[in-house]
């Protein structure tokens, strides 16, 4: 049992944070609320006076790490009760009752839209634990500007919620519905994150090209922020298939700030499967938009996701989406094995496909995107790019790394003066499946 009481004039909090850039953007605003209130950061779990999950519940992997660490934190409680532990973000929101079952320790549990109650559930965690999951259709979280670490790239939350429904999704129960952040509050954002020095911003959102307020759609808001000084490059994530207007289309192709490089989730090459999933598009048009992208944007680099083993799934429906690989020839991809998911549509349906088969798929999968992705850098040997350096390189003495255009991760040896920031013209001389070996042309 540990003496030490907490400090009452600076509360010292650990935030760990679980699943995508939308997470990790959200986290950044829980770490600005904090801090308004008084809380300062702290270096770890043995140092603080709150610990904090900001958590995921997209695949069934992601909740079980959480559980695991809340077994790790149990102990830290039971050795200093003083401390409180919350849970935050989509796995608070999608199974809270289970969760307290398996952690009743817990002091604080918080939704995505609960954030801004973070002090005061804080401050009221007592013998019962604070919880407010409450989804909010009005709440955007525009009024606060995150808590940015450094670097030269920012992730910047253009729309929460999704309106899709797809079968296999947890997203519209866990961040509910779409709801736009006003271009005047993004613009100010960004214009802060310029001043800083980032170079380049990631307007991020689960279906992020379904952004409308008002008059303004996602192809005018990308001309809208290219707009701003010391913002060089501009990227976006998630988009869907189906949001994919040709209003974006005709941004990405006339602005040059707007990086030639679009994440297009495919999901499965089957029509039954995607119909099952409710994907709301067919092979054919997804296969057609792909080539109008291509069409009016040269060079583009199109990845994506799949599921494999959704309920349903034969070797037939598997072999159209290695077929659709095969055809569209992606630059990358994030490839899952499908878990079933409580509150979805498709969790009545339960699980047909056998772990084994799934096991084999996704690795007959990863194995052809590998081939994919060493074939397309290959392609890239003798090109020359403009690359945004971001820093010293993981592997090689006095070698940077950074992204191309396409944002495919370049690495070169740094001629003396180049930093973080600057914008270098490489040659490729050599390519692995996963970045490109270059020189200073």
């Amino acid at each position: 049992m540990s003496d030490r009481a907490p400090n009452a004039a600076h509360p010292r909090v650990y935030l760990e944070t679980y699943g995508c850039q939308m997470n990790v953007a959200d986290s950044q605003t829980v770490s600005a609320v904090l801090r308004r209130a008084g809380y300062v950061t702290a270096d770890g779990v043995e140092d603080a006076d709150v610990v904090l999950l900001n958590t995921c519940a997209i695949r069934e992997h992601a909740e079980e790490k959480v559980l695991h660490r809340l077994r790790e934190l149990a102990r830290l409680k039971n050795s200093r009760p003083e401390v409180k532990i919350g849970l935050l973000g989509c796995m608070a929101q999608h199974n809270r009752g289970a969760i307290m079952e398996k952690a009743a320790f817990l002091d604080v549990v918080a939704g995505p839209d609960s954030y801004r109650r973070l002090p005061e559930m804080i401050g009221s965690a007592g013998f019962d634990p604070s919880i407010d999951v409450r989804l909010d259709r009005a709440e955007t979280y525009a009024d606060i500007t995150p808590d940015y670490g450094g670097g030269v790239r920012a992730y910047v939350t253009a729309m929460r919620g999704c309106d899709k429904f797809c079968a296999f999704c947890v997203v519209p129960y866990t961040r509910g519905r779409e709801r736009s952040i006003p271009p005047a509050d993004l613009m100010r954002e960004v214009g802060e994150l310029a001043a800083r020095g980032v170079k380049e911003v990631v307007l991020l959102g689960q279906t992020v090209n379904a952004y409308r307020f008002g008059e303004t759609d996602f192809g005018a808001l990308l001309k809208m922020i290219a707009t701003i000084n010391g913002i060089e490059r501009i990227r976006f994530t998630s988009p869907h298939p189906s949001d994919t207007t040709e209003s974006l289309i005709e941004a990405m192709a006339t602005e040059s700030k707007v990086m030639p490089q679009l994440h297009l989730p495919i999901q499965s090459g089957s029509d039954r499967i995607l119909a099952a999933m409710e994907r709301g598009y067919t092979v054919t048009e997804y296969l057609d938009l792909v080539a109008r992208v291509r069409s009016a944007i040269p060079g583009v680099a199109i990845s994506t996701d799949i599921i494999v083993g959704f309920h349903g799934e034969e070797d037939s429906d598997f072999e159209a989406t290695t077929a659709i690989m095969r055809e569209v020839g992606y630059d990358s991809a994030f490839m899952f094995k499908y878990s079933v998911r409580e509150h979805t549509r498709a969790f009545r349906l339960g699980d047909s496909v056998s772990e084994e088969d799934k096991g084999r798929r996704l690795i007959a999968l990863i194995a052809l995107q590998e081939e994919m992705s060493l074939a397309r850098n290959r392609a890239m040997i003798g090109r020359e790019f403009a690359v945004l350096v971001e820093g010293a390189a993981r592997r090689g003495r006095g070698m940077v790394s950074g992204k191309t255009p396409q944002f495919k991760t370049a690495i070169f040896a740094g001629a003396e003066g180049v930093r973080a920031g600057d914008t270098v013209n490489v040659r490729v001389d050599s390519a692995t499946g996963h970045s490109l070996m270059c020189s200073i042309a």
